[in-house]
């Protein structure tokens, strides 16, 4: 009887059939063309449920209107993303001459990874003046680990880019939260706010973000609408407009907090 249960032999029964599991999807890459006509190539988590196959428009927005400003919001400052995906606004940051750029979003492997791998990829675009760092941040969460990559002595980040964050209202307290703790405390400072109502009917809600605001200590500026070509999702319900919409605000600190 051992002899026999020595020799058994199982074959291929523990062996997956071929084409038993999907093969991964394989990322794919965007291109972001700055203003000034460079390009700014970065690859996707093709299926990653956070940001999925795309650069989002408020991402893009972002970007340009940086871009517009470099003069006076970028150079020789320094610059936090949170929730950045891809991490185009950072990266353009970064080019445009921010002492300090930090591309910041969920600490998910995956994600850290994919935004290390952008940055790395447009090192070559980035100028010696300007350093472009990676991390992982959950919103609400100690800046002290983000605060370390600012140069000696440096109290804050002069801009925060914040762009599609706002849709969940459930996380309004951490955005805010995370707002207090980096933004460094001076009038120049700001945070860029910028984002798209893709779910039209839930606009009411993601615009108490801004008189929540106002209540810990901000000042909200409302300073764009703009008007898309064309929606992100054709298939998506609610009122086309909107979801073409791009809404930009800053918000910096009021001034009693200043005193």
């Amino acid at each position: 009887m051992a002899d026999a249960e020595d020799n058994f032999e199982t074959g291929d029964l523990f062996k997956d059939p071929e084409g038993f599991y999907e093969p991964e999807k394989e990322p794919t890459f965007a291109e972001h063309h700055m203003l000034s006509g460079q390009k700014v190539r970065v690859r996707l988590v093709g299926d990653h449920p956070l940001y999925g196959n795309l650069l989002w428009n408020a991402g893009r927005t972002s970007s340009h209107y940086i871009e517009e400003r470099a003069h006076d919001l970028i150079e020789g400052k320094d610059v936090l993303e949170i929730g950045a995906a891809a991490g185009v606004p950072s990266i353009v940051a970064a080019i445009k001459g921010a002492r300090t750029s930090v591309m910041t979003d969920y600490p998910d492997p995956d994600l850290v990874g994919n935004m290390r791998f952008n940055a790395e990829l447009s090192a070559p675009l980035v100028p010696s003046t300007s350093s472009l760092h990676v991390d992982g941040y959950k919103w609400g969460n100690p800046v002290e680990p983000l605060l370390a990559y600012l140069p000696a002595g440096s109290t804050g980040f002069d801009v925060l880019i914040m762009a599609d964050v706002v849709y969940s209202y459930r996380e309004h307290g951490n955005l805010i939260k995370t707002m207090q703790m980096a933004l460094k405390k001076s009038p120049d400072s700001v945070a860029l706010v910028i984002f798209t109502p893709y779910e039209p009917w839930l606009l009411p809600r993601t615009e108490t973000f801004f008189p929540r605001a106002e209540e810990n200590g901000f000042r909200v500026t409302k300073v764009f609408e703009k008007l898309m070509d064309a929606v992100l999702f054709e298939n998506d319900p609610g009122d086309e407009k909107l979801r073409r919409t791009v809404f930009g605000y800053e918000i910096r600190w009021a001034d009693d907090q200043l005193n």
